[in-house]
């Protein structure tokens, strides 16, 4: 059975829109640096920009420098500090005309320079303003930084793509609100997998993070009992070379570094293989697994703290100990040797996935904007 995720959603109506259209600025990486922010970002405005409720400026975190100084953005630190004053004086111009800063946040030192000026010229500028902190490292980042715990409650809100990291804020006394991300259902179509074949995915970044080495020694046992098993790796980062390595010293057939995908693109990669792996020990609510879960792919992952929040074990996936090849492949052989649990597995997130497309996730956000 395949079902376009997209037909699914064109199911819904969309609630009458308001006379008044809604005038929103939405700050955030753009994706000449392609990251999850980034794309997140980039749906938002694609999808507010279709919709009659709302009127959207995108204010890139990161604009392009004149072509005198485009020299610079070859050099990292210099470039975030020659494009700073770039950066102040766009907001200063936009958030003139807008009602709503919308914000995206990350952590630590990207906080100070992208999102907290950001919070202030609205405030100079007497806009309500939107903080929306996405990075899994915001325990530690509010334990090492009281700057973050001053500013964040200046927000009018607070907001954050699950539910987890509402607790963590909670620990610090900050109230935050979870609005899932955002999955783009035009990528994706739901295939039953019967039966399942041992063809696994990974699309994590080479970040140690993700531990992507935990992913290729689980994939060693995996082939112990499957040998045309297939692993595919999409993606890039600092890790890539180690792993590289890793599979070259197991002597490991199967495994397919396909490199960093095109957003329009990746959904034919979920649809070729069977299984989603994951082996973070890091997380927050990883669009990854929501696509696997869009898409009919089983997902097999570690349990990294945030992760239970997104995936319930043995309904919607299977979870085991962070670092634990050998648990990680123990689930992925029980997914393919019972194939009415994979199906269970699959239909149950195909259902969960529902509540990352626009229908639902942008009421969400319209309720949050009106109550602003």
């Amino acid at each position: 059975m395949n079902v376009p995720a997209a037909q699914d959603e064109a199911a819904h109506q969309l609630d009458p829109v308001p006379s008044k259209r809604l005038k929103l600025s939405i700050v955030a990486a753009s994706l000449r640096y392609v990251g999850g922010q980034s794309v997140q970002a980039d749906l938002l405005v694609r999808q507010w920009r279709d919709d009659a409720a709302a009127e959207v400026k995108f204010i890139p975190i990161d604009p392009e420098l004149p072509s005198s100084l485009q020299w610079v953005e070859r050099v990292p630190l210099l470039r975030t500090v020659v494009r700073q004053p770039f950066y102040l004086a766009s907001l200063w111009r936009a958030l003139a005309r807008t009602e709503i800063a919308h914000i995206f946040s990350a952590s630590y030192w990207s906080f100070l320079i992208a999102p907290a000026p950001a919070l202030w010229i609205a405030r100079l500028r007497g806009k309500k303003a939107i903080i929306h902190y996405h990075s899994g490292e915001a325990r530690d980042h509010l334990r090492r930084f009281a700057s973050a715990r001053a500013i964040l409650p200046k927000a009018d809100r607070l907001v954050v793509p699950s539910e987890y990291l509402v607790d963590v804020f909670r620990e610090f006394g900050i109230e935050a609100q979870a609005v899932p991300n955002i999955v783009d259902v035009s990528q994706f179509s739901f295939r039953e997998r019967r039966p399942v074949r041992p063809h696994l995915i990974c699309t994590r970044g080479f970040h140690p993070y993700y531990s992507v080495d935990v992913v290729v020694r689980a994939f060693a046992e995996v082939k112990k009992h499957f040998p045309d098993a297939r692993l595919d790796l999409l993606g890039h980062g600092p890790s890539e070379k180690e792993i590289r390595e890793l599979v070259a010293s197991l002597n490991l057939s199967g495994v397919h570094f396909l490199g960093a995908i095109a957003r329009d693109q990746i959904g034919r990669y979920y649809d070729q293989a069977d299984i989603f792996i994951n082996a973070s020990w890091l997380d927050n609510m990883p669009v990854s697994i929501m696509e696997a879960f869009a898409c009919g792919t089983p997902v097999v992952s570690t349990s990294a703290e945030s992760i239970p929040y997104l995936v319930e074990h043995e309904r919607t996936g299977l979870l085991s100990e962070v670092g634990n090849p050998q648990a990680l492949a123990e689930n992925v052989i029980r997914v393919l040797r019972d194939q009415d649990l994979s199906a269970g597995l699959a239909a149950a997130a195909y259902a969960k996935s529902k509540a990352f497309r626009w229908p639902a996730v942008r009421e969400r956000w319209l309720d949050i904007y009106h109550s602003l």
